[in-house]
């Protein structure tokens, strides 16, 4: 059934036949993931940077929330930010930002997703009627199916990036060899550190745990964080991190924050970046800190569900630095991809309810003292 925004698309499109713009000119990447994947895809943008002819600028648009990465970006990127929520549920809104993508009259658009979306994302592409647009297979999507198969005209090629599970830098760089037609080996998770803007204060926590997660079933209970904290030397410094909303969300943690030397950093992810560099030990939830720090060179432990492994935890073996150490719970029904088939056990997911604590805190114990 059409929405209210199909109609206005359609009026749109045809009055971009009559408009006039400038000559082509720039690039624009589409990356429509969130934090986390804002994270992971800064590896490869500094090859795709490269897509751009002499004098050339590049743009890449990205959701409003991942604009909170933007400080991981190469300074040559001009970042556009768009609200996909607006963007479904604002005709001005919509309108608006269509208006400026066409105006803007793109001589490559590349739509870097495997996941994608056909009333948002793809709609960007169309409306900006850049002069080529180049794109991967999209993921099966039963869903919107029929719609993405009709988008595919938006396309001048479209590159096979392989089966539904494989590693997404992986993916991304497969995307890369293919659009610059040079083949390198993916980028190992690491971002260098002079990207980074100051240093650490002299009180940065020796341990920072973010337990919170926008999916409360990947969320371990406050009894694990509790053993933990136990678990460290007398004096340890730790944080607990998260958005200023989560302990409203999570009551149940306010009583870590009354164990010694414990408090919580509501701060944004660019002013934690520098905390995380200097940090003994980060424990994340598998959640774009985790990816973060991770990233920034922090010991780092993540408690992942089984959902994405084969596709983003844990990561491919030749991408995976030594700071990692990611934990699963190998499932038969591993790589769901968040469609979790079982029922929750005591409200988290069943591959988060299996993380053994003994496990847990043998990496603990590894991680902090080596």
């Amino acid at each position: 059934m059409s929405k209210p925004f199909h109609i206005q698309d359609r009026i749109l499109g045809l009055l971009r036949l009559f408009s006039w713009r400038p000559p082509a000119t720039g690039v624009l990447l589409v990356s429509a993931g969130g934090l986390g994947d804002t994270v992971l895809f800064s590896l490869i943008l500094p090859r795709l940077v490269g897509l751009a002819e002499d004098g050339e600028q590049v743009t890449l648009l990205i959701r409003r929330e991942a604009a909170k990465m933007a400080f991981l970006l190469p300074p040559e990127l001009t970042v556009m930010a768009i609200d996909f929520k607006l963007l479904r549920h604002s005709l001005k809104y919509r309108r608006k930002q269509f208006r400026g993508l066409f105006n803007s009259h793109y001589r490559l658009a590349v739509c870097t997703d495997y996941l994608r979306h056909p009333d948002l994302d793809e709609s960007l592409i169309r409306a900006a009627a850049p002069q080529q647009a180049l794109a991967m297979e999209p993921r099966p999507w039963p869903k919107h199916d029929r719609a993405l198969r009709k988008n595919r005209t938006l396309y001048r090629r479209l590159f096979d990036s392989g089966p539904l599970h494989v590693d997404k830098v992986v993916r991304w760089s497969r995307l890369a060899d293919w659009l610059t037609g040079t083949v390198e080996p993916a980028p190992t998770v690491s971002i260098p550190r002079d990207r980074i803007a100051g240093t650490a204060p002299n009180d940065s926590p020796e341990v920072m745990i973010q337990p919170f997660s926008a999916v409360k079933l990947k969320q371990s209970p406050p009894d694990l964080y509790r053993q933990i904290i136990d678990r460290l030397p007398s004096g340890t410094r730790i944080t607990l991190t998260g958005a200023p909303s989560d302990l409203d969300n999570n009551p149940e943690f306010k009583a870590l924050l009354k164990l010694p030397n414990v408090e919580f950093d509501p701060a944004t992810f660019a002013d934690l970046a520098a905390k995380l560099m200097a940090a003994r030990l980060v424990i994340s939830v598998d959640t774009a800190l985790m990816h973060l720090a991770i990233a920034l060179g922090a010991p780092t432990i993540g408690l992942a569900s089984a959902a994405y492994v084969g596709e983003i935890v844990p990561y491919a073996p030749e991408i995976t630095p030594p700071n990692a150490h990611i934990l699963f719970q190998p499932m038969d029904c591993q790589g769901c991809l968040g469609a979790c088939p079982k029922a929750p056990i005591d409200g988290m997911y069943p591959c988060i309810a299996g993380l053994q604590s003994e496990r847990i805190m043998a990496a603990v114990d590894a991680v902090f003292r080596a």
